[in-house]
């Protein structure tokens, strides 16, 4: 009986444990996902504030942009003209889709994002911030639209952009 009671109560410790990692292991993933929007909403402030170098920080030392065309400085370079172009500015986007890769903790994010200059009014798109299409179709014709592709790496300090690829809207849509 005691043979019993101690494998019974072994394999609920072993199911306890397995049902903590699992949970452990979930909750991971939606912290990871949770910072990456952090990440973004984070970058999205700094390019409003013109913080080119806090933008940069948010990356890594080896990013890359539009399938390996530009470098780091590169990068600086654009975005300064981008900024120097708009002035000030908002930039609006609904929810970015994150997909976490289970190998050398890497991440990719695509997400629509909206570039208006600061005192341009634009629909009211805060509620749509779920839904991406709806996001699209009420923003539409009202500013610069933009899909961006963003592909992560965690490092030791969280987070960061490895690739980024940026297209415009061509009134017919995006190629992908």
């Amino acid at each position: 009986m005691n043979r019993v009671i101690r494998r019974t109560k072994k394999t609920l410790f072993s199911l306890i444990g397995v049902v903590f990692f699992l949970t452990a292991f979930a909750c991971s993933q939606e912290d990871d996902v949770a910072a990456i929007r952090a990440l973004i909403q984070k970058g999205a402030a700094l390019a409003e504030a013109h913080d080119i170098s806090g933008m940069m920080a948010l990356t890594t030392e080896d990013i890359v942009a539009q399938s390996g065309t530009y470098t780091r400085l590169e990068i600086k370079r654009i975005i300064w003209t981008a900024l120097m172009h708009y002035g000030q500015i908002n930039i609006l986007y609904p929810k970015p889709s994150v997909d976490l890769s289970n190998e050398n903790n890497q991440a990719s994010c695509g997400m629509f994002l909206l570039i208006v200059r600061k005192n341009r009014v634009v629909p009211d798109v805060k509620d749509l911030y779920d839904d991406p299409r709806g996001w699209l179709e009420t923003v539409g014709d009202n500013a610069d639209l933009y899909q961006l592709k963003l592909e992560m790496r965690k490092t030791d300090s969280g987070w960061r952009v490895s690739k980024a690829h940026i297209e415009p809207f061509r009134g017919l849509g995006f190629s992908q």
